[in-house]
């Protein structure tokens, strides 16, 4: 892949947590856990690319189409010479339906942790996109950040966060990220972000269970890791998939379960697993309209504007900073 194209590369040396020192932790608590970042390795990433091509997962195909139905007002309100910076990347597949219905877009900067997919999907984008002064930043962006000088960094820059990642978030740490997006994006900025809205549980359950077990897999891709990087010795068949809605908490909870009693040697630790016991991989939380805006008011933004399916399945939003 040509790299040449991107007028600015910065890799910003984001620590990368440790997969087996992470394991070990999470496989020692009580309820255990594993962090859902670890879930995107080439293969996972794979995976979840199946997920959102899946009938029953919603989100996916309802944000791309109201982003392709309101695109031309979204840049509307974002205004001239505009730069986009996209959280999370990717494929960075979602900004086309951005960048095609309008010239105002001027530079695009993409933030991703994975430095290969991030270089091969912003060298695409410049190949595609002549005209578009395109940038990528290697860095973690959950945690604080200073954007580096880039070309046309004097443009408004208006951020990018598709695909209800927030909803991965804690109320707290969804709160920190808004706060640390605009101190990054600095004054007179906004933020166009897609959130997953609260809805019938079995259709929530649905989407995180799919007859076809593709996000089993996905869920299960975590053992296969550890198993494959670490030589760990899990029996995957061992292990089945659960996602459930906690209507409580406002989130899908996604789990893996040992269907026996067994036990698994790991450096020096001996981790028991009693048959039915859980290992937390992932919450996905879900807003209504109300909880967005708090969420937004709480990390001094307001909601300038809401685009909602006709089914109530998911918005996008752009929040501006308060005055």
């Amino acid at each position: 892949m040509d790299y040449s194209k991107l007028a600015a590369f910065h890799d910003l040396e984001p620590e990368l947590e440790n997969f087996s020192d992470t394991l070990v932790t999470g496989l020692m608590k009580s309820p255990k856990s594993l962090p859902c970042k670890f879930f995107y390795d080439k293969r996972g990433s794979e995976i979840f690319d199946k997920i959102c091509n899946l009938k029953e997962y919603y989100v996916t195909r309802t944000e791309l189409s109201l982003l392709e139905k309101y695109s031309t007002e979204m840049l509307g309100l974002f205004g001239n010479d505009i730069h986009l910076v996209e959280f999370g990347s990717g494929s960075s597949k979602k900004i086309r339906k951005l960048l095609d219905s309008g010239k105002s877009i001027k530079a695009y900067t993409a933030i991703d942790i994975s430095k290969e997919h991030l270089l091969d999907s912003c060298s695409t984008l410049a190949d595609e996109y002549v005209d578009l002064s395109v940038s990528a930043i290697c860095a973690d962006y959950t945690r604080k950040l200073c954007l580096p000088t880039l070309p046309l960094n004097s443009y408004k820059k208006i951020g990018f966060f598709p695909g209800s990642s927030i909803g991965n978030f804690s109320q707290e740490e969804a709160v920190s990220f808004l706060k640390n997006a605009a101190s990054a994006l600095g004054s007179g900025s906004g933020l166009l972000v897609g959130i997953d809205l609260k809805k019938d549980t079995k259709l929530l359950e649905a989407a995180y269970n799919d007859k076809a077990g593709v996000t089993a897999d996905f869920n299960l891709n975590l053992l296969f890791r550890a198993k494959k990087e670490l030589g760990i010795s899990f029996d995957l068949n061992s292990f089945q998939h659960q996602a459930v809605y906690n209507s409580n908490l406002g989130r899908i909870e996604m789990w893996l379960i040992s269907k026996t009693n067994q036990s698994i040697e790991f450096r020096e630790n001996k981790f028991v697993f009693t048959k039915g016991e859980r290992i937390h991989t992932e919450s996905s939380y879900k807003y209504s309209i109300d909880d967005i805006k708090e969420l937004a008011s709480s990390a001094d933004y307001h909601i300038s504007k809401s685009w909602i399916d006709a089914n109530r399945l998911f918005s996008i939003h752009f929040l501006s900073l308060k005055n």
